[in-house]
C-alpha cells in the first residue's frame, strides 16, 4: 500500500506527494541526494524544486538543497512534467456510497499516475472531482483497456476489498472485438504462465507452472470479427491480450499483441481504441454484505452488420 500521506502536503491537481526513502550514503546534502537518487532529472531542475519547497521531511518542512542529508525515514516531492496533452475522453461515475466508488472509464486514461501521465489520470481526475483525497483504486486495467475500476473512500476498508481480489472472490467479465479463427473450439479455458518479456512493456508466455486463466467464449460474429466474453480467473498483467494474441485471434486496435506497431512513448491513435473493455464486475461487499453487481454504460465498435 502506499505511504500514509503528510497531513501537510496537500494534493496538486489531484495528484499526492511522492515518498522516497532515505538510505545511508555519501551524500553530502540534499541536492546530491535527489540529483544521484533520479539523475534522470536534470540537477538543475532539482535545484529549483528544493529552492521552490517542493521537497518535504515527513513532517511538511521543506529541504533546503544545501541543507545536511540525513538518513533513514521518507522524503516526500511532487513529481512534474513538461507537457501532458489531455485525454480528450471523460469517465463515469456509476455508483459512490460512503466507502466505495465505481467509475466508468474511457480508453486511453491511465488508472494512476505514473510515466508520462501525470494529472490526466484517473485517479487525479476523481480526486479533483470529487474532493475525496484519500480515494484509493482495489485494483488496475490497462490504460488502453475501457470499463469499470473499483476505489475504496476509506483506508480502513482496503484490507477487506483487497482480500476479495487476492482470494479471487470478484468475478470479472470483460468483452473483446478479435477475429474469428475457422476451426477454433469455444469456449475454452486458457492457461499459461505469464511473465515479463522483451520489450519491457509486452508480457509473453512460457514454459512452466501456469499463473494465468481465461475462460473465452464466442457470443457473436459478423464480417470475419467476433465479439468474445472472456473472463479471467487469474490477474496477470496483459492477461486478455496474451492470451488472444497467443490463439490467433488478437484484439482489434491492440498496439503491443502480436506485434508491437506503437511503443508506450509515442502518442495515440484515438481513432483505434483498443477493443476491450471491462465490462462487469460482481462480488459481495465485505463492509455491507450486500451483493454486488455493475455494468459499465460503455460499448465497442459494432461488428459489420452486427448490433453494438
Amino acid at each position: 500500500m502506499p505511504a500514509p500521506i503528510p497531513p501537510a502536503l496537500p494534493l496538486r491537481g489531484g495528484v499526492a506527494a511522492s515518498a522516497v526513502g532515505l538510505p545511508a550514503g555519501p551524500w553530502t546534502t540534499w541536492l546530491d541526494f535527489f540529483a544521484e537518487r533520479f539523475a534522470h532529472v536534470p540537477r538543475e531542475d532539482w535545484l529549483a524544486r528544493l529552492r521552490d519547497g517542493e521537497v518535504c521531511d515527513a513532517a511538511g518542512r521543506p529541504l533546503r538543497p544545501d541543507a545536511p542529508y540525513r538518513a533513514h525515514g521518507k522524503a516526500w516531492y511532487y513529481r512534474s512534467l513538461p507537457a501532458e496533452p489531455r485525454v480528450p475522453f471523460e469517465a463515469a461515475i456509476l455508483h459512490r456510497d460512503d466507502h466505495l466508488l465505481v467509475a466508468d472509464k474511457p480508453h486511453f486514461l491511465a488508472v494512476t499516475p505514473g510515466g508520462r501521465h501525470l494529472h490526466e489520470t484517473l485517479l487525479a481526475r476523481l480526486r479533483r472531482e470529487t474532493g475525496l483525497a484519500d480515494l484509493q483504486p482495489l485494483h488496475r486495467i490497462d490504460r488502453e483497456t475501457a470499463g469499470l475500476v473499483l476505489f475504496s473512500l476509506r483506508r480502513q476498508d482496503r484490507d477487506a476489498y483487497h482480500a476479495l481480489f487476492r482470494e479471487r472472490l470478484v468475478e470479472k467479465d470483460y468483452e473483446a472485438i478479435a477475429p474469428l479463427r475457422p476451426g477454433l473450439a469455444l469456449p475454452l479455458v486458457r492457461e499459461s504462465r505469464i511473465v515479463q518479456g522483451t520489450p519491457f512493456f509486452r508480457q509473453c508466455e512460457v514454459e512452466g507452472e501456469p499463473n494465468a486463466s481465461t475462460r473465452l467464449a464466442l457470443v457473436a460474429r459478423a464480417g470475419g470479427w467476433g465479439r468474445y466474453r472472456l473472463a479471467p480467473r487469474t490477474g496477470q498483467r496483459h492477461q486478455l491480450r496474451v492470451h488472444m494474441a497467443a490463439l490467433g485471434i488478437p484484439i482489434r486496435g491492440d498496439a503491443f499483441y502480436p506485434v508491437v506497431r506503437r511503443g508506450p512513448d509515442e502518442d495515440d491513435d484515438h481513432a483505434q481504441p483498443l477493443q476491450l473493455l471491462a465490462r462487469g464486475i460482481a462480488f459481495t461487499d465485505p463492509v455491507t454484505g450486500q451483493r454486488r453487481r455493475f455494468e459499465s454504460q460503455r460499448r465497442l465498435a459494432p461488428l459489420d452488420g452486427a448490433p453494438a
